[in-house]
């Protein structure tokens, strides 16, 4: 990678700018799919280092703190990450080779989130070079997103230190989610009695699970979220059967469930174990829903700078944070795992200029 060494005065300069989307660019042309982002890990501790910061580094996380980092004073995680998806089948383009066409980057992980980790080493980056900060300031660009997996930014949750809340960058198109859902995929066994299908079988597995099925699809969690809406449930897989003139004796099937501020995962799982028969085998229960209070510094200074508020459907590392988190960043979550990702070389820009007018209310005040 060439040396993309900052001037003193980055501040939305096009340098400011040009240098975010050459990572940008660096980083899409590396395949970073969660467990495998060591190549991309090294681009941006080499970045860091190549702006005068030292680095730490724990498998493919990547952390720096502020010059003059400050023990008595409060401290801000600025979080986002750099592992992607596979690209999906719908693709016409290499999701590997950065091609900018009419004001759009495409390749992987551009928007999701390779916008927002950018925008945030540039932020930092520039509040890094300000003396008399009011907060201390850690970027830490982490691993297994995509997958909440163990190695990821909960890997380095007590190296980094006490925390008092945490920006993570994901693509919200810049406004503030103060609130998202957690995640449950629960893996479920409905029984019933392996027979030849000539003969009648009233314990036929996929007409049991069939039963249970129906049930996710109807039921209403009675405690609605101002902010984050209804516990969504739905069934995203299922499989049973060897033949067709076998009656299976067993079926397989698997649920997606979106939670609520509402309700943490083991109530939701209580709910559920007592209105459906198949076995239940919940992948996780880590993941619950998370949000901040809408009194928050963070949230106040946002809503004076005019940012609307929002509660996000989707998951984030915030789910496996321990302290007050919000969401915000460049690009759209729309964008987000489909085919040709692009971001908009001008969310780059807003991103940067928005990060940095949102802490400046913080940092500087």
């Amino acid at each position: 990678m060439q040396e993309l060494t900052l001037s003193p005065k980055l501040i939305l300069q096009e340098e400011y700018v040009e240098t975010a989307i050459a990572v940008l660019k660096e980083l899409i042309s590396i395949p970073s799919f969660s467990k495998e982002e060591s190549k991309t890990a090294d681009v941006i501790e080499q970045f860091l280092k190549s702006n005068g910061v030292k680095t730490q580094r724990s498998n493919n996380n990547v952390w720096v703190y502020n010059r003059n980092f400050n023990c008595s004073l409060p401290t801000i995680l600025l979080n986002s990450h750099h592992d992607t998806v596979k690209p999906n089948a719908g693709y016409t383009l290499n999701p590997f080779e950065t091609i900018t066409k009419d004001g759009k980057l495409f390749g992987l992980g551009s928007n999701d989130a390779g916008g927002a980790l950018v925008s945030l080493a540039m932020t930092f980056l520039y509040f890094n070079s300000l003396e008399n900060l009011k907060y201390n300031l850690i970027f830490a660009a982490t691993a297994e997103e995509e997958i909440s997996g163990k190695n990821g930014v909960a890997s380095i949750l007590e190296e980094l230190g006490e925390i008092d809340f945490a920006i993570v960058g994901e693509p919200t198109e810049m406004n503030l989610a103060i609130a998202e859902k957690g995640l449950l995929v629960l893996d479920c066994v409905a029984h019933g009695t392996s027979a030849h299908a000539a003969h009648h079988n009233p314990n036929n597995a996929i007409v049991n699970a069939l039963k249970d099925v129906q049930w996710f699809t109807n039921y209403h969690f009675p405690k609605v979220s101002e902010l984050l809406g209804e516990v969504k449930m739905n069934v995203t897989m299922i499989k049973a059967g060897v033949q067709h003139n076998v009656i299976p004796d067993k079926c397989e099937f698997s649920v997606d469930i979106r939670t609520t501020d509402l309700y943490n995962n083991i109530e939701i799982l209580n709910i559920i174990e007592q209105n459906i028969s198949a076995e239940i085998y919940p992948r996780s229960l880590r993941l619950n829903s998370s949000g901040i209070n809408s009194d928050h510094p963070i949230v106040l200074a946002a809503v004076s700078s005019g940012l609307k508020t929002f509660g996000s459907p989707t998951l984030s590392d915030q789910a496996l944070m321990n302290f007050p988190s919000v969401k915000i960043g460049p690009g759209n979550s729309l964008r987000s795992h489909s085919s040709d990702e692009f971001i908009y070389e001008d969310e780059i820009h807003s991103g940067i200029k928005g990060y940095i007018k949102l802490l400046s209310k913080l940092l500087l005040a």
